[in-house]
């Protein structure tokens, strides 16, 4: 049976009866089996539903009915996701025995299409953090280098499809969730834009960054996955009524002529040499393919941690303040209700958490709002004007996803403000809203992944894959 399966591949397959759904369902759970344990990449397995979704669709290729676009191919989901009768934990011990009694949207779009669930990954708490060390379940490790964090907060998502445990998964991203994570482990991997997928069932963390995407093999499955979940959704007031584009026919047009404009600002010190070296080859490379390269300014990214930092606690402290104890989740009791609040909060969140949970409610409160809450909103507005302004000069903008390489699991763990540095260029697309993806670019260190990543005008998905598609066939990835 083949190994390297891509969504056109599974399909095609159970179409041609070469192998069933259930059979390929079969082989991905010996594969997770194998070598999660060692990656702990899965925090729970849906064998059940999976089973069931796979006879349906062996059902429908008996009969000789048309396949959907995702017939029995086998995708993993975010533990932020919720999934009906599928536990969904946020990576927490405050959530560790919740079950949801619905799907997400996204969820449900991709079992309407075809998608076998087979279960959710790991992932750090509520998805706090870049590295996928904070998780209560244990750290993620890279299938590339199992010493070093395969990024986070999306990285069991990253790792499942990177090792082969999964065609496809979806992981969120909220400064750079999916992207660094991608980056890290060497495979594709994109943030659409704010709005663009439904964030109904992905329960919150910082609720004007959060967004939902997908990790794949290639870049044409990427385009495949955010093509069925994107789209208006009437239970998500913030999903976008604009088209969506058929991407599958918008990443075969050629590249040559697009303007890609390439900052300044991300090439600045302390980014790992290695990594410069790839993504400048990798830039190069787009020259070959007839792009124009031209130099641009993004003059507010330098304050783009600092501000991302300010929205992305205060929206924190005020969406996790529903984990009390009463309503759902974890309960520990206590001799009051204030107790109460305390002792299920002390043992159910967790270092990272309760840090952002102080820092957001601390910018939030009355005397700092101003000072801190108020005025990273408004250099929010100044960093999303830098990208409004490049995109009148550029159809494209091209840097490095992570100053470095992925590094080694415990490097950084007593360093938060390291920690959070590592999502340097990945902060100014989300507090943005515009689309990105992270390409794989070569590798460091014989071993260790770079990513490139492609911004792009807001709603402009098909122009980012496009560059990225054809990036990757003229063998970015071996740079």
């Amino acid at each position: 049976m083949a190994t390297n399966w891509t969504i056109e591949g599974v399909r095609e397959a159970v179409a041609a009866k070469k192998v069933s759904a259930r059979e390929l369902a079969g082989e991905f759970y010996k594969r997770i089996e194998a070598r999660n344990p060692e990656l702990n990449a899965f925090l729970t397995l849906s064998p059940e539903r999976a089973y069931a979704q796979a006879e349906r669709i062996d059902a429908m290729a008996a009969a000789g009915k048309a396949l959907p676009p995702l017939a029995g191919v086998p995708i993993a989901i975010k533990d932020v996701i919720s999934t009906r009768g599928i536990r969904t934990t946020c990576g927490s011990k405050i959530l560790e025995k919740y079950v949801p009694p619905y799907d997400a949207t996204a969820v449900e779009r991709l079992e309407k299409a075809g998608a076998v669930i087979l279960g959710k990954t790991n992932c750090d708490e509520f998805a706090m953090g870049s590295s996928n060390e904070n998780s209560a379940y244990g750290p993620v490790r890279n299938p590339e280098a199992t010493d070093h964090v395969p990024g986070g907060s999306s990285g069991g998502s990253a790792a499942a499809v990177a090792a082969g445990l999964a065609v496809a998964a979806l992981g969120t991203d909220t400064g750079g969730s999916i992207r660094q994570p991608g980056a890290f482990c060497g495979v594709p991997a994109m943030m659409g834009s704010y709005g663009r997928v439904s964030r109904y069932g992905l329960i919150a963390f910082a609720s004007s960054l959060d967004r939902i995407g997908p990790f794949a093999r290639n870049v044409k499955d990427i385009a495949t996955v955010l093509q069925i979940i994107s789209g208006r959704d009437p239970q998500d007031s913030t999903s976008t009524t604009a088209p969506v584009p058929d991407y599958r026919v918008e990443i075969e047009k050629p590249v040559k002529g697009l303007r890609i404009g390439i900052p300044a600002e991300y090439f600045g010190a302390g980014m790992d040499e290695g990594v410069r070296r790839k993504i400048e080859a990798g830039i190069e490379l787009f020259k070959k393919l007839g792009c124009k390269l031209l130099d641009i300014h993004m003059p507010h990214t330098d304050y783009a941690i600092a501000t991302y930092y300010i929205i992305a606690t205060a929206e924190a402290s005020s969406n996790l303040a529903r984990y009390d104890g009463v309503r759902y989740g974890l309960r520990v009791e206590g001799d009051s209700l204030l107790s109460m609040y305390r002792k299920t909060r002390g043992a159910g969140f967790g270092a990272e958490v309760k840090r952002r949970i102080m820092l957001g409610t601390y910018v939030l409160s009355a005397g700092y709002y101003d000072d801190y809450y108020l005025k990273g909103q408004k250099v929010r507005a100044l960093i999303a004007q830098d990208f409004r302004d490049a995109f009148t000069k550029v159809d494209a903008i091209v840097t490095p996803t992570s100053p470095v390489p992925a590094f080694r699991l415990g490097e950084r763990t007593s360093d938060p403000l390291q920690m959070y540095l590592a999502d340097i260029y990945t902060v100014t697309g989300s507090l943005a809203g515009v689309p990105g993806i992270s390409v794989p670019c070569g590798k460091v260190c014989g071993r260790l992944p770079v990513g490139l990543q492609i911004f792009g005008l807001a709603f402009g998905e098909a122009r980012v894959l496009q560059l990225a598609h054809a990036f990757e066939r003229a063998g970015g990835a071996n740079l």
